[in-house]
């Protein structure tokens, strides 16, 4: 990790000390993920007990963010749809300073920044028809005439169909920071990073080849998972939308 000089030696500090209530350390954001700058925070994240936590809080200063967290907080990752979801993502490629937990805190990051069962379907059929409402709207707008309402809902597209994708890869949707980061450093098999970041920016102007393409992208490989899980929720989800809906996704006649 390259951080300021007051940065490392409050961290060495938190790692060094002795306390019988710390069962682990871990430094996620910027700092873990080789994006610091002089303006980044630095958030340690310190371990403990439930009873240490019982008497300590979060700690800020200009140099690191201590912050106080459970394992058994860690072990129960947060539902879509709630608040504790927006955060699973700030516990994918941290970097464990210490670690006196056995394995389970691996286990619990795994199970914060990833999907898989049941919760990876749920999330799946979830976005995946949200975000077809989004490009199905755009190139509504498009049809229409309306090229200000076009623009809006492809821009809205762009987050869903980002979730669909990295979810179908088993994977939290990064924050849009670390997007072109993790799609480089931790590539997902469905598409590559640069055509992914192209058709982002090219939604986000409203480009409706770029939302057809996006389209295809997803159902191609919404049906194709649904072939490994033996499973058809997510191509009948697509198919719910209708034969003119879907001939206007696909850029086909109806």
């Amino acid at each position: 990790m390259h951080l300021p000089l007051e940065s490392r030696r409050a961290l060495e500090r938190i790692v060094s000390r002795e306390d019988p209530d710390v069962r682990a350390i871990f430094v996620s954001g910027s700092a873990a993920r080789g994006m610091a700058t002089e303006h980044s925070d630095v958030d340690v994240y310190v371990v403990v007990t439930d009873e240490g936590a019982a008497r300590r809080t979060t700690q800020k200063s200009p140099a690191v963010d201590e912050i106080v967290v459970t394992l058994a907080q860690l072990e129960a990752p947060g539902a879509l749809g709630t608040d504790a979801w927006w955060y699973r993502w700030s516990f994918a490629w941290v970097e464990v300073l210490r670690d006196e937990t056995g394995g389970r805190l691996e286990r619990a990051l795994a199970a914060q920044a990833t999907l898989e069962g049941q919760e990876q379907m749920e999330v799946l059929v979830d976005r995946l028809d949200g975000y077809i409402n989004f490009a199905f709207r755009s190139l509504k707008g498009e049809r229409d005439g309306r090229r200000l309402e076009q623009r809006l809902d492809a821009a809205e597209s762009v987050t869903w169909w980002l979730d669909v994708l990295f979810a179908l890869a088993g994977r939290v949707r990064p924050y849009n920071k670390y997007l072109a980061w993790e799609l480089r450093t931790h590539p997902i098999e469905i598409c590559p990073a640069d055509e992914v970041l192209t058709l982002v920016e090219r939604m986000l102007d409203g480009d409706s080849d770029a939302v057809r393409k996006a389209f295809a992208i997803v159902d191609q490989a919404a049906r194709g998972f649904d072939q490994t899980q033996g499973d058809g929720r997510l191509a009948r989800t697509i198919d719910s939308w209708g034969e003119d809906q879907l001939a206007l996704l696909r850029g086909s006649p109806s």
